[in-house]
């Protein structure tokens, strides 16, 4: 696991330790990491906060100049999160699960290429569906939903996409329990 220095008072400076086995190349903003898993690339867009990295240490720095505040204290400690994450994610992956239940209409999960649809959810004539995002694998095993993937952010938001599809309104949640629901969350393992 990476790991940083600690933030004095004064000084919002950290620095993230690569693992070996990583690679990361900085271009401008784009910061990407190349793991055993995949590739992760993301954009870091503020600009008081400076980036430098080499494939042994990646520094997060508040611009010299500049008077420290405490939103830059919290800048840098989300850059350190998301940096964290996709050393994590190109290592090692993440995977979300998901649990299909339908108690009143037995309803059809389907995944066609990069599109997933729920037919007759509660008795519906037209099928629900979402595109999947690319870098993100689908797959269904039963009841169950599988979704895995290098970026963290991708696949918690697909599995928030998959549970909001069956999102049920109008109606008791007590008595209908119909729907896809979040059994693990990427990086719960």
């Amino acid at each position: 696991m990476p790991t940083a220095t600690k933030m004095g008072k004064k000084n919002y400076d950290l620095e993230i330790e690569v693992p070996q086995g990583i690679n990361i190349s900085l271009d401008n903003n784009l910061l990407a990491v190349k793991g055993t898993k995949g590739e992760v690339k993301k954009e870091f867009n503020n600009p008081r906060i400076e980036l430098k990295a080499d494939n042994e240490k990646i520094d997060i720095k508040i611009k010299k100049g500049l008077k420290q505040t405490k939103t830059d204290k919290t800048s840098t400690a989300t850059y350190y999160a998301h940096i964290r994450n996709m050393l994590k994610g190109a290592a090692n992956g993440y995977s979300a699960k998901l649990k299909i239940c339908s108690g009143h209409f037995p309803m059809t999960v389907n995944l066609d290429g990069n599109k997933f649809s729920v037919k007759n959810f509660l008795g519906e004539k037209v099928p629900r569906a979402i595109n999947i995002k690319p870098g993100v694998k689908v797959e269904i095993q039963g009841d169950t939903i599988k979704i895995t993937g290098v970026d963290k952010d991708l696949v918690g938001q697909t599995a928030a996409n998959i549970e909001q599809l069956t999102r049920i309104t109008n109606r008791d949640r007590r008595i209908f329990q119909d729907g896809i629901y979040i059994l693990e969350k990427p990086g719960e393992e």
